[in-house]
């Protein structure tokens, strides 16, 4: 265990490891406390949402994490994903990420936006403008497959909890094997220290 522990090729491959296990844990937990602190409102012209349904599956997967990003509504068009926040139709106060599907005019020259997701029947309430919170711009890749782990009872067994316990149990074993290493040390310094007085008498004698 020790041989193996003060091997060089151990201590860099569990180091890289260890650092990129860290740093996606970390990720995703600014993630997440990013989400909480805004109220996903808008951070640097950004917000992240998560999917929660499968009305846009074959575009976004249920639990993917999508970036969306703060526009001009005027510069929307046919085909665009867009985050709204719904108003009606049982949608109220809802976050709906769908499609533009078609654009209109109101009688007084603001635009309608009519949206539908693209695994839905039907198309959404129609929505104006001052309810549009941006358009999708695509999906976080290593949050939505850290979100999708963690969403997942046995991804989240294998990939995190396992990994996790990994680390504690080789860095307490690590710690053991350094504390002996330093007890050996000592004891050794300490022979040669008692080796050096008794040969230092032998010498007066």
């Amino acid at each position: 265990m020790k041989k193996i522990f003060n091997s060089l090729a151990f201590k860099i491959i569990w180091g890289i490891l260890k650092g990129i296990f860290i740093l996606l844990i970390v990720a995703y937990l600014i993630f997440i406390v990013a989400q909480r602190i805004s109220g996903n409102k808008s951070i640097m012209g950004y917000r992240l949402f998560t999917v929660a349904t499968g009305s846009m599956i074959s575009v976004y997967d249920i639990n993917d994490v999508i970036a969306v990003k703060d526009c001009d509504p005027n510069t929307l068009k046919v085909g665009d994903d867009i985050a709204y926040k719904g108003n009606r139709g049982g949608l109220e106060n809802m976050l709906i990420t769908h499609r533009i599907i078609r654009i209109e005019e109101a009688e007084n020259g603001e635009k309608i936006f009519v949206t539908k997701g693209v695994n839905a029947p039907a198309e959404d309430p129609s929505i104006q403008a001052n309810q549009i919170l941006g358009k999708v711009v695509g999906v976080v890749p290593v949050i939505s497959l850290l979100n999708h782990i963690v969403k997942s009872q046995l991804g989240f067994f294998l990939l995190i909890f396992c990994p996790l316990t990994l680390i504690i149990v080789l860095e307490i074993l690590q710690t053991i094997t350094d504390i002996r290493l330093d007890r050996d040390e000592i004891q050794k310094i300490k022979k040669e220290d008692t080796e050096e007085v008794e040969k230092d008498n032998v010498e007066i004698l």
